[in-house]
């Protein structure tokens, strides 16, 4: 018989669970993001939750079946242990599924991985920055970069050196030899030659093929004021989209400011204005964190930042991924009834839970951390509660469950009637 019916335990019991695997997701986040392709951390803290809501739902059954009846637990219950691998699989699935599609760029849009940091060495800094506290920025900046990514390193005065070619960090020895090829550079004499430093830079860049496909960006720092024709000059940067984030030192209203003001506005990139070196560390990486991964789980920072497509993709990918979490939850009771109310109620969770990270993700680690537990929390909730919408009952998905209820069922006798199939005297 079909009923709405709700199972508190099972409410109290999938909060419980969001709640633990939110914790062991945190912890993934926190280790792994970075170090490993974000498809597979993705893809595995949304198998977690399910996990962790799964696992809540099937222990709150097993206590008191409300929802799937007594005959499960009875007949069924070794079967919904043995299914509920398959739907962390689903979920695994599904998260890295979506996480990829989400990943896509589309519009000329690229993945920053390459970046050239060019800094001043003209005889000034001598007075701006006596402690080198650029190149220290520059060897933290390095230190904590991803995997992933390819840095360059340039100086310049009035002309400019290559000091580290763009090099992949993920090579063995790589990171050091960039930081160690930082460790060796020292302020000359000389001006300040902005224009041969934008030149080099898009040199470095065009001689690195992948950082043509990937994406490139410039950090560029000086504290001084160069000849330089912003239109013809950018120009291959702007038609190629290579952002070029400036940072003066000890500029303050000075001509050399209005330059790198322009040039960090004609190719979309910001102007940092800083009058203590040792803010230096701050800024560079407070530039590097705005390259941003885009992922499901945390702020998009890139260039899609605004996007609408972007927005609706995040939110359309959370729906479904609650959608198959439900449909997943029902397949481990092997109940098609369940599969259908948990399955609408995870699409409509999923939809909420997806707008409450597309809006509330701030990139503040610990908000961020609040607006997942929130989204989880959701799911675990309105899947628990959907049932009171769509009535249930029993209803087996699998071959298997229909002969055991058959089995079960040709057993019964009726009061009264002979066993005919019986020879007995």
């Amino acid at each position: 018989m079909m009923q709405r019916k709700i199972n508190l335990l099972l409410l109290l019991f999938s909060l419980i669970g969001g709640v633990a695997a939110f914790l062991l997701g945190e912890w993934l986040l926190g280790r792994w993001l970075g170090e490993l392709p974000s498809i597979l951390i993705v893809g595995l803290y949304f198998a977690l939750v399910a996990l962790g809501i799964g696992l809540g739902c099937l222990l709150a059954e097993i206590v008191s079946p409300r929802l799937n009846g007594a005959s499960w637990k009875q007949r069924y219950l070794g079967l919904s242990w043995k299914l509920l691998p398959l739907t962390l699989v689903m979920a695994l699935a599904a998260g890295a599924l979506m996480e990829f599609v989400y990943e896509l760029n589309f519009g000329g849009v690229k993945p920053v991985k390459a970046v050239v940091m060019a800094i001043d060495d003209s005889g000034s800094m001598m007075e701006n920055d006596p402690d080198n506290r650029r190149y220290v920025a520059a060897k933290d900046l390095v230190a904590q970069m991803d995997e992933d990514n390819q840095v360059a390193v340039l100086t310049f005065s009035d002309d400019t050196t290559l000091v580290q070619p763009l090099t992949k960090l993920s090579g063995s020895g790589n990171r050091a030899e960039v930081l160690a090829a930082i460790d060796q550079l020292e302020t000359n004499t000389g001006g300040t030659n902005i224009s041969a430093a934008a030149a080099e830079a898009l040199k470095v860049i065009d001689g690195n093929g992948s950082a043509s496909t990937q994406g490139a960006m410039v950090i560029m720092l000086s504290d001084g004021v160069s000849v330089f024709d912003t239109q013809r000059e950018l120009q291959p940067y702007v038609e190629r989209g290579i952002v070029v984030n400036t940072i003066g030192l000890g500029l303050g209203g000075q001509p050399g400011s209005n330059l790198l003001q322009d040039i960090a506005r004609e190719t979309g990139g910001q102007y940092y204005d800083v009058t203590d070196a040792d803010r230096l560390g701050d800024v560079f990486q407070q530039i590097y964190d705005a390259l941003g991964d885009r992922t499901l789980l945390t702020e998009r920072t890139d260039e899609t930042v605004d996007s609408p497509y972007y927005a609706a993709v995040h939110i359309l990918a959370l729906l479904l991924i609650g959608a198959l979490l439900g449909v997943g939850l029902g397949i481990i009771f092997d109940n098609r009834h369940l599969a259908r109310s948990f399955g609408v109620g995870g699409g409509v969770a999923g939809l909420i839970a997806g707008l409450i990270l597309e809006y509330g993700l701030s990139g503040d680690s610990f908000q961020d951390a609040l607006i997942r537990l929130s989204a989880i929390l959701v799911l675990a909730a309105v899947i628990a509660l959907f049932t009171g919408i769509i009535p249930v009952g029993e209803g087996r998905l699998s071959r298997r469950g229909r002969r055991d209820s058959a089995a079960a069922a040709a057993q019964t006798q009726v009061p009264g009637r002979r066993n005919r199939s019986s020879k007995g005297f």
